[in-house]
């Protein structure tokens, strides 16, 4: 039996709307040739990657979908969550490797965290050299 997700997070529904008149739209240019029946498959992929595309969170996992496949993360192997200039979410590993995180961003990252039992820590110690940048503080990860 597959354990279900204790956050499912994805993008906008606008996405999801806009790809679904995007593909009414297309339908009578492709109705005039057989021709032209393959331009229905571009408002079709966009429609099918709103709609899968996102980070599915666990207890002790966080799932990164994607249109085709996606990525498994343990928690234990995440260091930190940062966001960047435009407020998207992304994972630094313990190797180094960097995964954006599909539909997370500032604003829902505290219920991403919550969600998954995590806390946020902030760093105990800011150096006067380092002031904190506008884009907001990195979150390091807390059991």
């Amino acid at each position: 039996m597959r354990k279900r997700p204790a956050l499912r997070v994805r993008k906008s529904g606008t996405a999801l709307v806009a790809s679904g008149i995007a593909f009414v739209g297309t339908v009578p240019l492709a109705g005039t040739s057989w021709a032209l029946a393959p331009v229905l498959l571009v408002p079709l992929g966009a429609l099918a990657w709103s709609w899968r595309a996102g980070t599915d969170v666990y207890q002790d996992e966080v799932r990164v979908r994607a249109l085709f496949g996606g990525n498994r993360v343990p928690w234990s192997r995440i260091t930190e969550l940062a966001p960047d200039q435009r407020g998207r979410v992304s994972a630094l590993l313990d190797n180094g490797n960097v995964i954006r995180l599909t539909g997370v961003t500032r604003d829902n990252l505290s219920l991403v965290l919550a969600a998954a039992g995590r806390s946020p820590s902030a760093d105990p110690s800011p150096s006067a050299e380092d002031p904190a940048d506008e884009e907001g503080e990195a979150a390091s990860m807390e059991a």
